[in-house]
């Protein structure tokens, strides 16, 4: 799949399976860009929070959108237990330092979740500003749900907090339902937000008319 960048002569954005090599960083870019806001109070500062996440990604759960061959969007998923961002409570420590680190772990606890049968869990978005609202998303999401036909699940699930309305409308569009909403007044101080909805949506459902 693939779709023209604005433009002329811009190009075309391409989506393939994995993370380029050496295009690290660039994720990890685009990762603290859309949501660094959730993740600062566990791993700010940026300039120790970008690292820490390029160096601790599993490329192998992600797909990603290239534009001339630069990476402009990506989408994770778990699979076997292991999702696009890792790093073990020992990895914060060593980073962070031990006395700096352990609420960090704690606060990290707070993101996991755990797919129940039969789903495939999808991490969110993330698209270069400058190609927002162009498509992108939906070409990501498209390749995710193949994945997710190819590995034989039932549906895929995500999770979605409050703030991001932008996201939500984007996994409306693409055939998400909202199944639940979880109220959490006690993070929106801390964290930023305060309330996560959960989003499913059936294997087989093709939205790909259109892109």
């Amino acid at each position: 799949m693939g779709l023209d960048a604005p433009g002329p002569g811009a190009g075309t954005v391409t989506v393939r399976r994995g993370l380029p090599a050496g295009a690290e960083r660039r994720a990890a870019e685009l990762y603290w860009e859309a949501f660094g806001r959730k993740l600062r109070p566990a791993l700010d500062p940026p300039e120790k929070a970008v690292p820490f996440i390029a160096a601790h990604l599993n490329a192998d759960r992600a797909v990603c959108a290239l534009l001339d061959g630069r990476l402009v969007g990506l989408a994770g998923y778990r699979l076997g237990g292991r999702g696009l961002t890792g790093g073990t409570a020992g990895a914060v420590l060593r980073a962070y330092g031990r006395l700096r680190g352990l609420h960090r772990v704690l606060l990290l606890t707070l993101f996991e979740r755990r797919p129940g049968a039969g789903q495939l869990l999808m991490d969110g978005i993330a698209v270069d500003p400058d190609l927002r609202g162009r498509g992108v998303g939906s070409l990501l999401i498209e390749e995710v749900a193949a994945v997710a036909a190819e590995q034989g699940f039932r549906e895929i699930r995500l999770d979605v907090i409050d703030t991001n309305p932008r996201a939500r409308a984007l996994y409306e569009r693409r055939g998400f339902t909202a199944v639940r909403t979880e109220e959490t007044p006690y993070l929106r101080r801390l964290l930023g937000f305060g309330a996560v909805t959960t989003m499913r949506r059936p294997v087989g459902t093709d939205r790909r008319t259109g892109l």
